[in-house]
């Protein structure tokens, strides 16, 4: 039976998945339509490389919550898949806090980084760099709320294998 939380890291991935999915067809878009102004047009537009850099690390950067909720970060497991139970179960729960300040602490830092941003100017766009800079709290505080939901519903249980019941 799913829990509420359970439902609540689902929604949130969802969400993440399709403004990704969003910026991976804008990115898409915009290097193609560098490709074909450089080669066959011959426009010499300045801006679709700097745009396809900037949705690329928002894309990157909001995609890190979808490892988060599906538990498919890198991992080294050989170690704590030899350890008993219940100190597996300790040190998973304590990566995850340490991951979750980790992601609090790129937050706190993250805030001032894109409020600085909003001081320079991008060159191309003749807009504030802030937009652009803000993928890294924005990223964070999603990484931060999907790191809570996967810790109340894993419960340190992560990587154990799926109790399967055998027919009688």
């Amino acid at each position: 039976m799913e829990t509420p939380i359970a439902r609540a890291s689902a929604r949130l991935n969802r969400a993440v998945e399709l403004i990704v999915a969003a910026l991976m067809v804008a990115l898409v878009l915009d290097v193609w339509l560098g490709v074909i102004d450089r080669y066959h047009f011959h426009w010499q537009l300045p801006w679709p490389e700097t745009l396809a850099r900037y949705l690329m690390i928002w894309a990157a950067m909001l995609a890190v919550s979808s490892g988060i909720a599906r538990r498919e970060h890198i991992g080294l497991t050989t170690v704590i898949d030899r350890l008993p139970f219940g100190l597996r179960r300790t040190l998973l729960m304590i990566s995850d806090v340490l991951a979750l300040a980790l992601f609090a602490y790129l937050l706190w830092f993250g805030i001032g980084f894109a409020t600085g941003g909003a001081n320079k100017q991008a060159m191309i766009f003749g807009v504030s760099m802030a937009p652009f800079y803000a993928a890294i709290p924005v990223s964070a505080a999603v990484c931060c709320v999907q790191l809570i939901l996967v810790i109340l519903r894993d419960k340190g249980r992560q990587g154990e294998p799926a109790t399967v019941e055998m027919p009688k």
